[in-house]
């Protein structure tokens, strides 16, 4: 006849390796559990930061007059759309001949046909990382709280835009009084189509041919104002305080 404690000892042995197995596999289910919510979120963000989502939308449209420059700017996966671009303070006719002579009261907001892409006349969009907007975005600012004077000839749209792409490292056309259009057109051609702030520039096989046959004219017919206005941009510059 067996003896009971003998008995009672194997089952002991059992529970207790029983016990062992099945706390083991809890521990490596929770340590699973807990990694992978860790890690995606992680990389989620990682991936958020590093990527260009971020732009600065150089455009012009038709006007009464020259056309006016502008830029929009902001999150491409996002509705919401700021704009910036330099005019008198007011839609009355008055001022704006005054500002061909002395400098007058200027916004920097958006203006009437701003939003519509059916004025629309050029546009050349640069995207960025968050790290590059949230620079280009805050020297914006800046340069909105410190244009508070809109005059043609020294500081107006073209020169408040074209201060933007010079921050960005952007070629310019070095004429702010050019045309809106040409200005727009010129900028986006002298930077071969390059399509992001951090990179060499590349020409968009889509988009830069028509742009480069448009643009003869202008930049055969603009020669002679570039050199005659080499200087102006600097004028301006100095009217906003940089």
């Amino acid at each position: 006849m067996r003896d009971p404690r003998t008995k009672t000892r194997g089952l002991a042995l059992g529970v207790g390796l029983c016990a062992v197995v099945i706390a083991a596999g809890l521990q490596v289910q929770v340590a699973n559990a807990q990694d992978k919510p860790a890690a995606t979120p992680a990389s989620a963000q990682a991936q958020t930061n590093s990527k260009a989502v971020y732009y600065v939308d150089f455009r012009a449209r038709t006007a009464a007059s020259y056309g006016h420059a502008f830029v929009w700017y902001g999150r491409a996966d996002q509705k919401q759309i700021e704009v910036a671009g330099l005019h008198p303070a007011t839609e009355n006719v008055i001022p704006y001949i005054l500002g061909h002579v002395i400098p007058v009261p200027s916004e920097t907001g958006k203006s009437y046909g701003d939003l519509d892409e059916e004025y629309v006349t050029a546009s050349y969009r640069v995207y960025m990382t968050e790290a590059e907007a949230r620079d280009v975005f805050a020297f914006i600012k800046r340069l909105q709280a410190r244009s508070p004077m809109w005059n043609a000839a020294t500081w107006n749209c073209v020169a408040f835009i074209q201060a933007i792409a010079i921050h960005m490292d952007l070629k310019v056309p070095g004429n702010h009084l050019l045309y809106p259009e040409d200005w727009v057109n010129q900028l986006k051609k002298l930077n071969g189509g390059r399509r992001y702030m951090s990179s060499p520039a590349v020409a968009q096989a889509a988009s830069a041919k028509p742009t480069a046959t448009a643009q003869k004219p202008a930049t055969t017919a603009q020669k002679p104002a570039t050199r005659a206005n080499a200087q102006a941009p600097a004028a301006g510059y100095a009217a906003a305080g940089y």
